[in-house]
């Protein structure tokens, strides 16, 4: 099975989950059944029109893809998926 690792913030939101296992064969659906199975985490991934959100990377193994063109990458079983959202903030002194 393919995993999906879940950074520190969105672990609130998959009962403190650090990872997660799918048997879906390519990126996105690998998402989509993240998201059947924790619900909340939804609107932190995917926009309105079920697209990732713009700020949400997504990297198969040490590739970063893009979801709107690649989330058709296939993914076998020793595949890992990691979700890397976008940080802001702190200040330049």
């Amino acid at each position: 099975m393919a995993k999906i690792i879940i950074p520190t913030p969105l672990r609130k939101f998959t009962d403190r989950s650090n990872s997660f296992e799918t048997s879906s064969n390519t990126v996105v659906k690998s998402l989509e059944n993240l998201v059947e199975e924790y619900p909340d985490l939804k609107k932190h991934l995917f926009d309105d029109e079920d697209n990732v959100r713009s700020f949400i990377k997504i990297y198969v193994g040490d590739d970063e893809i893009d979801p709107l063109n690649n989330g058709e990458t296939s993914v076998d079983e020793d595949t890992i998926i990691s979700i890397v959202p976008a940080i802001a903030g702190g200040s330049i002194n």
